[in-house]
C-alpha cells in the first residue's frame, strides 16, 4: 500500500511539475498570441477549435479510457501479454477512426465553414485538421498506456517536446501570415498544432516500442481483448459523440445568439473571444496543479476495484477532496479579490478583469467536478459521467439558445456558472451513491472559506504597494497564498488535536 502510494505521488509530482512549467509557458504564449491577433481573431479561432475538438472525440472514441482500464487491470493481475494485445488493438482501431474522422471533416467542410464558422474562414484549416486526427488518436492510446503502467515521465517528455515544436511553428507561421487576415491566422495556428502532434506521436511511439522491448513483450504480435475494448469504449464513444456534439453546438451558437441580443457579428465574436479564448484559459490554468494527480486516479482506482480494496478508495478519496477543496477555494478567492489587477496586468483590459470576478465562483465547482469525474471513471462508471455531461450540455444549450438573445453577454456568464454547478451536483451524487463516501462539510468547505476570509482581512492590513503593477500583483497574490496556507495548517492542527 505504501509503495503504491509513493509511486502514485511520484508519478503525480512528475506530471504536475512538467505540466506546470508547460502550461505556464503555454499561458504566457497564449496571452502573447491573443494580444497580437486581437479578440475577434481569438473568437473565430475558438469556433474552429470547437469543431476540431468534436472530431478529436470521434477519432479517439473512448479507446484511451479502454486502454487505461484494461491495461491497469491486466498488469495488476500479472497478465502482461494480454495487456499488450489490448494496447495493440486500441492503437490499430484509433488509426482507422482517425482516418474516418478526417474523411468526415473533409466531406462536411462546406457545411462547417458556412453554418458553423460564419464564412469567416475557408475549408483550408479543416484540411490540416484532417491530417492530424490519426496521429492525435494514436497518441492518446499510447499516453494512456504509460499512465496505466505508472511511467508518467515518458508522457511528460513527449508533452514538453510537443509544446516546443508547437511554439516554434506558431511563431514562424504567424510571422509570415499575421498581416494576411483572420483566415491565415487560423491556418497558422492549426497547422502549427498539427505539426507538433505529428512530431509528438513519433516520439511517444518510439518510447512505447522501447518500453515493451524492455518488458520483453515485443514478441507479442497478435491482437486481443476486442470484446472488452468494445464493452468499455462503445458506450463511452456513443455518449462522447453526444456530449462533444452538444458541446460544439453550444459553442457555435453563442456568437449567433449574442448577435440576436443586438451585438454586431464582429462584436459578438470579440466578446466570445474574450471569455472563451482569454479569460477561461487563465481561470483553468491552476488546474495544472491537480490535473496530473486526478488523471492518475483513473488507473489507481481501477486497480483498487480489481483488488476489491474499498478501504483504500475511501481513504484516498477523503484526502484528495480535503486538499482539492482548499486549493479550489484559495484560487477562487484570488480571482475574486485580484480580478481588476489581473485583467490589467495580463491583457491590459479592465473588461477581462470584470469577467474574472464574475467567473471566480466557477473555479470551485470546475476543479472539484474534474476530480470527481476521474474517480468515477476509475470506478468504471464512465457511462454515468458521460450521461451527467450530456444532461448538463442539453440544459445549458437550451439556456444559451433562449436566454442569450434576451440577457446578452450576462446570459452567457450565467449559463457557464449554471452549467458547472449542475455538473458538479450530479457528479457528486453519483460518487456518493457508488463509493458510499461521506461528505465532511466542515473539513472540505467551511475551513477553506474561513481561511480565505481571514487571509483577505489580514491582506487589507499587511500588503505590498509597489509602483510596478505586475510586481505588486505577484507579491500580493503570493502573500495571500502564504496567509491562507498558514491559517489552513493551524486550523487543521487544532481539529486534529480535538479528534485525538
Amino acid at each position: 500500500m505504501r509503495k503504491k502510494s509513493k509511486l502514485f505521488f511520484i508519478n503525480g509530482t512528475i506530471l504536475t511539475l512538467t505540466s506546470l512549467l508547460m502550461k505556464f509557458a503555454a499561458l504566457i504564449f497564449n496571452v502573447y498570441i491573443s494580444n497580437q491577433i486581437g479578440s475577434e481573431a481569438v473568437g473565430v479561432f475558438s469556433l474552429v477549435m470547437a469543431v476540431y475538438l468534436f472530431f478529436i472525440t470521434v477519432a479517439t472514441s473512448g479507446l484511451n479510457i479502454a486502454v487505461t482500464v484494461i491495461v491497469s487491470e491486466k498488469f495488476a493481475t500479472n497478465k502482461d501479454k494480454i495487456a499488450i494485445k489490448a494496447i495493440r488493438t486500441c492503437i490499430f482501431f484509433s488509426l482507422l477512426l482517425g482516418i474516418a474522422a478526417g474523411g468526415l471533416i473533409l466531406l462536411f467542410s462546406g457545411f462547417i465553414t458556412d453554418k458553423c464558422l460564419h464564412n469567416m474562414v475557408s475549408s483550408k484549416p479543416l484540411f490540416y485538421i484532417a491530417i492530424g486526427l490519426p496521429f492525435i488518436a494514436m497518441s492518446s492510446c499510447i499516453n494512456s498506456y504509460f499512465t496505466s503502467v505508472r511511467k508518467a515521465y515518458k508522457n511528460a517528455i513527449t508533452q514538453v517536446f510537443e509544446f516546443v515544436i508547437k511554439m516554434i511553428a506558431t511563431v514562424i507561421l504567424l510571422k509570415i501570415n499575421i498581416s494576411k487576415g483572420v483566415e491565415y491566422i487560423c491556418i497558422s495556428l492549426i497547422l502549427a498544432d498539427v505539426i507538433s502532434e505529428i512530431c509528438s506521436f513519433t516520439l511517444i511511439f518510439i518510447l512505447y516500442i522501447i518500453d515493451i522491448k524492455l518488458k520483453k513483450l515485443s514478441n507479442v504480435r497478435s491482437f486481443g481483448q476486442r470484446i472488452n475494448i468494445l464493452k468499455i469504449a462503445f458506450p463511452v464513444a456513443i455518449t462522447s459523440y453526444i456530449r462533444s456534439g452538444l458541446s460544439t453546438l453550444k459553442q457555435l451558437i453563442i456568437p449567433t445568439q449574442l448577435e440576436k441580443s443586438g451585438l454586431s457579428c464582429n462584436n459578438a465574436l470579440s466578446k466570445y473571444g474574450i471569455i472563451n479564448g482569454m479569460v477561461m484559459p487563465v481561470i483553468t490554468f491552476p488546474t495544472v496543479l491537480t490535473d496530473s494527480y486526478s488523471m492518475l486516479l483513473i488507473p489507481e482506482f481501477s486497480t483498487y476495484i480489481a483488488q476489491k480494496n474499498y478501504k483504500a478508495i475511501h481513504y484516498i478519496s477523503n484526502k484528495i477532496f480535503k486538499f482539492t477543496c482548499a486549493f479550489s477555494v484559495c484560487v477562487s478567492s484570488i480571482f475574486l479579490f485580484f480580478s481588476n489587477d489581473l485583467g490589467l496586468v495580463i491583457y491590459n483590459n479592465l473588461e477581462t478583469g470584470l469577467y474574472f470576478k464574475l467567473l471566480a465562483p466557477l473555479v470551485f465547482f470546475l476543479y472539484m467536478d474534474h476530480i470527481i469525474d476521474c474517480i468515477l471513471k476509475g470506478l468504471n462508471k464512465q457511462f454515468g459521467v458521460m450521461c451527467c455531461n450530456i444532461l448538463d450540455l442539453s440544459i445549458t444549450t437550451c439556456f444559451i439558445y433562449f436566454l442569450l438573445p434576451i440577457w446578452g453577454i450576462n446570459g452567457y456568464i450565467a449559463s457557464i456558472l449554471f452549467s458547472e454547478i449542475l455538473n458538479f451536483s450530479v457528479s457528486l451524487f453519483q460518487l456518493i451513491k457508488y463509493s458510499k463516501i461521506k461528505i465532511c462539510f466542515i473539513d472540505w468547505v467551511l475551513v477553506p472559506l474561513v481561511c480565505s476570509l481571514l487571509s483577505y482581512f489580514i491582506m487589507s492590513i499587511f500588503h505590498f504597494s509597489f509602483i510596478d503593477m505586475t510586481m505588486n500583483l505577484v507579491f500580493n497574490i503570493c502573500l495571500f497564498i502564504f496567509y491562507f496556507l498558514v491559517i489552513f495548517i493551524l486550523i487543521n492542527k487544532q481539529i486534529l488535536k480535538k479528534n485525538n
